[in-house]
Protein backbone atom coordinates (compact mmCIF):
# COMPACT_ATOMS: atom_id res chain seq x y z
CA UNK A 1 0.00 0.00 0.00
CA UNK A 2 1.89 3.05 -1.18
CA UNK A 3 1.54 6.31 1.67
CA UNK A 4 -1.19 8.21 -0.37
CA UNK A 5 -3.67 5.21 0.22
CA UNK A 6 -2.72 4.31 3.53
CA UNK A 7 -3.34 8.27 4.52
CA UNK A 8 -6.61 7.95 2.78
CA UNK A 9 -7.39 4.65 4.81
CA UNK A 10 -6.14 6.15 8.38
CA UNK A 11 -8.75 9.08 7.42
CA UNK A 12 -11.58 6.78 6.70
CA UNK A 13 -11.13 5.00 9.69
CA UNK A 14 -10.69 8.18 12.44
CA UNK A 15 -7.40 6.86 12.89
CA UNK A 16 -5.69 9.67 11.58
CA UNK A 17 -2.90 11.77 14.01
CA UNK A 18 -4.27 15.45 15.52
CA UNK A 19 -0.76 16.51 15.25
CA UNK A 20 1.99 14.54 13.16
CA UNK A 21 4.10 17.25 12.58
CA UNK A 22 4.74 17.73 16.53
CA UNK A 23 5.67 14.08 15.90
CA UNK A 24 9.56 14.53 16.62
CA UNK A 25 10.52 10.97 17.21
CA UNK A 26 13.60 9.71 15.23
CA UNK A 27 11.92 6.67 13.83
CA UNK A 28 9.04 8.93 12.42
CA UNK A 29 11.74 11.22 10.66
CA UNK A 30 12.58 9.39 7.68
CA UNK A 31 8.88 8.44 6.79
CA UNK A 32 8.33 4.91 4.86
CA UNK A 33 6.94 2.58 7.59
CA UNK A 34 6.82 5.00 10.44
CA UNK A 35 4.60 7.68 9.17
CA UNK A 36 3.31 10.75 11.54
CA UNK A 37 0.19 10.44 10.70
CA UNK A 38 -0.84 7.05 12.06
CA UNK A 39 -2.13 7.75 15.41
CA UNK A 40 -1.98 4.13 16.76
CA UNK A 41 1.65 2.93 15.10
CA UNK A 42 2.69 6.58 17.24
CA UNK A 43 0.91 5.72 20.31
CA UNK A 44 2.67 2.08 19.96
CA UNK A 45 6.32 3.56 19.54
CA UNK A 46 5.72 6.25 22.44
CA UNK A 47 4.72 3.42 24.72
CA UNK A 48 7.61 0.84 23.06
CA UNK A 49 9.87 4.34 23.34
CA UNK A 50 9.52 4.36 27.18
CA UNK A 51 9.31 0.74 28.08
CA UNK A 52 12.10 -0.65 25.90
CA UNK A 53 14.36 2.57 25.51
CA UNK A 54 13.76 3.95 28.92
CA UNK A 55 12.70 7.45 27.02
CA UNK A 56 11.39 9.12 30.42
CA UNK A 57 7.84 9.10 29.92
CA UNK A 58 7.15 12.88 29.38
CA UNK A 59 10.25 12.93 26.75
CA UNK A 60 8.39 10.44 25.11
CA UNK A 61 5.05 11.68 24.85
CA UNK A 62 6.84 15.14 23.34
CA UNK A 63 8.36 12.88 20.49
CA UNK A 64 5.43 11.52 19.46
CA UNK A 65 3.23 14.91 20.07
CA UNK A 66 1.56 14.08 23.58
CA UNK A 67 1.46 15.86 26.35
CA UNK A 68 3.05 13.94 29.60
CA UNK A 69 -1.13 13.08 30.73
CA UNK A 70 -1.81 11.89 27.40
CA UNK A 71 1.10 9.36 27.57
CA UNK A 72 -0.48 7.88 30.90
CA UNK A 73 -4.16 7.71 29.50
CA UNK A 74 -2.81 5.50 26.23
CA UNK A 75 -0.62 3.68 28.71
CA UNK A 76 -3.50 2.89 30.83
CA UNK A 77 -5.53 1.77 27.54
CA UNK A 78 -3.03 -0.49 26.58
CA UNK A 79 -2.73 -1.92 30.00
CA UNK A 80 -6.39 -1.97 29.94
CA UNK A 81 -7.15 -3.89 26.61
CA UNK A 82 -3.81 -4.62 24.54
CA UNK A 83 -3.68 -3.26 21.28
CA UNK A 84 -7.44 -2.73 20.85
CA UNK A 85 -6.82 0.00 23.73
CA UNK A 86 -4.69 1.86 21.10
CA UNK A 87 -7.39 2.62 19.65
CA UNK A 88 -9.62 5.94 20.62
CA UNK A 89 -13.04 5.10 22.34
CA UNK A 90 -16.11 6.19 21.04
CA UNK A 91 -17.35 9.82 22.83
CA UNK A 92 -20.55 9.35 24.64
CA UNK A 93 -21.69 7.11 27.14
CA UNK A 94 -20.41 3.61 28.09
CA UNK A 95 -23.17 1.53 29.96
CA UNK A 96 -26.80 1.36 30.34
CA UNK A 97 -28.57 4.03 32.16
CA UNK A 98 -29.28 3.53 35.27
CA UNK A 99 -32.12 6.11 35.74
CA UNK A 100 -35.46 4.97 34.68
CA UNK A 101 -38.72 6.73 34.63
CA UNK A 102 -39.58 4.45 37.27
CA UNK A 103 -36.85 5.95 39.20
CA UNK A 104 -37.73 9.41 38.15
CA UNK A 105 -40.89 9.59 39.54
CA UNK A 106 -40.46 8.43 42.65
CA UNK A 107 -37.85 10.65 43.25
CA UNK A 108 -39.34 13.78 42.24
CA UNK A 109 -42.90 12.47 43.89
CA UNK A 110 -40.75 12.00 47.25
CA UNK A 111 -41.72 14.01 50.32
CA UNK A 112 -39.08 17.18 50.33
CA UNK A 113 -37.91 17.15 53.95
CA UNK A 114 -36.48 13.79 52.96
CA UNK A 115 -32.42 14.26 52.48
CA UNK A 116 -30.78 13.10 48.99
CA UNK A 117 -29.18 10.12 50.97
CA UNK A 118 -31.73 8.88 52.14
CA UNK A 119 -34.07 8.98 49.34
CA UNK A 120 -30.76 7.25 47.30
CA UNK A 121 -30.99 4.36 49.99
CA UNK A 122 -34.68 4.23 49.27
CA UNK A 123 -34.23 3.91 45.94
CA UNK A 124 -31.81 1.22 46.36
CA UNK A 125 -34.19 -0.81 48.14
CA UNK A 126 -36.89 -0.81 45.60
CA UNK A 127 -35.55 -0.45 42.75
CA UNK A 128 -31.93 -2.00 43.37
CA UNK A 129 -30.02 0.84 41.48
CA UNK A 130 -26.84 2.24 43.51
CA UNK A 131 -27.40 5.87 42.92
CA UNK A 132 -25.20 8.97 44.89
CA UNK A 133 -27.34 11.37 46.91
CA UNK A 134 -26.10 14.22 44.39
CA UNK A 135 -27.58 11.94 41.35
CA UNK A 136 -30.88 11.86 43.43
CA UNK A 137 -30.37 16.16 44.37
CA UNK A 138 -30.58 17.00 40.40
CA UNK A 139 -33.24 14.63 39.84
CA UNK A 140 -35.04 16.81 42.05
CA UNK A 141 -33.93 19.95 40.85
CA UNK A 142 -35.18 18.84 37.13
Amino acid sequence: MDEAARLRFLESSGLLHARPEAVSAPLFASGGFFLAQDKVQVKYEMLRAHTVEGVPAAAAAVGHGYLRSGFYLVSAAFERAGMPGLLDRPPGRRGPLKITEEIVVFVRTAPADVSGAVLAGEVERRFGVSLHRRTVERIRRR
